[in-house]
């Protein structure tokens, strides 16, 4: 496997009652480079990303991380636990300021000084200095996801999946979570973004996987952001 390569998935499957919503899912992920994982409503993708962050069990799946050997989910559920921060759509402030959310972040027993220097740097990557008394339940919606952003800066996770970032925001809202998530990808972390609205990606997506009745698709870059949410083209290669 690739040195870039952090994540390596293979014959995932998951089955709710008599729908097989994953149905054998092969899935590559690499240091810094960015998936948009689109697909219909239902189709799946919430499962998916949940899956990956060790929060919810596939019935089989073989997963390799970095260089290690091909493990079952359960057996390395607490690695992806530890490599992987999953945040969903509607990010969750705790009752306090921002400052006090972005600490939740950081481990405990760090001496005082160091995590007041490691939260002052984090305000300053997502530009929330000007916020950081204010109660984070008062927020906007753009303003939580720059919060969510940052707790992940300080998590600094090897993957980062995210469910709809860019839903229900404004037009400088989503364009200050973009630059936040292009950020990401300089470090190298492994971006996997679940979205209705490819467009909004189109100038950070390295990938375009389509999930369509249980599978994959991969969208070739000629058919990139184009194919509608509720099917699929005969031509595309469902490799992942």
């Amino acid at each position: 496997m690739s040195d870039s390569v952090i994540l390596n998935v293979s014959t995932m499957h998951k089955r709710f009652g008599r729908r097989e919503v994953l149905d054998g899912i092969e899935l590559t992920l690499q240091a810094g480079e960015c998936t948009l994982l689109s697909g219909a409503n239902g189709a799946g993708k919430t499962t998916l990303l949940r899956i990956l962050a060790g929060l919810e069990r596939p019935d089989t799946s073989q997963i390799t991380i970095a260089s290690d050997s091909p493990r079952s989910w359960r057996r390395c559920k607490g690695d992806l636990h530890k490599q992987i921060l999953y945040l969903h759509q509607q990010p969750y402030m705790f009752d306090g300021s921002v400052r006090y959310n972005l600490g939740y972040a950081l481990a405990t027993g760090l001496d005082k000084p160091l995590r007041n220097r490691m939260i002052d740097a984090a305000m300053d990557w997502a530009e929330l200095h000007h916020l950081h008394d204010t109660p984070a339940k008062s927020l906007s919606g753009g303003e939580r996801q720059r919060v969510s952003l940052a707790r992940a800066w300080l998590r600094n996770p090897r993957i980062l999946l995210l469910d709809e970032p860019t839903a229900n925001l404004d037009q400088e809202a989503r364009e200050r979570t973009l630059d936040l998530l292009e950020s990401f990808k300089k470090q190298g972390i492994a971006l996997l973004l679940a979205s209705h609205d490819p467009l909004h990606f189109s100038a950070m997506i390295d990938r375009h996987l389509h999930l369509y009745e249980g599978r994959l698709v991969k969208i070739e870059e000629s058919k990139l952001m184009s194919i509608p949410t509720n099917q699929t083209d005969g031509n595309l290669r469902s490799t992942a």
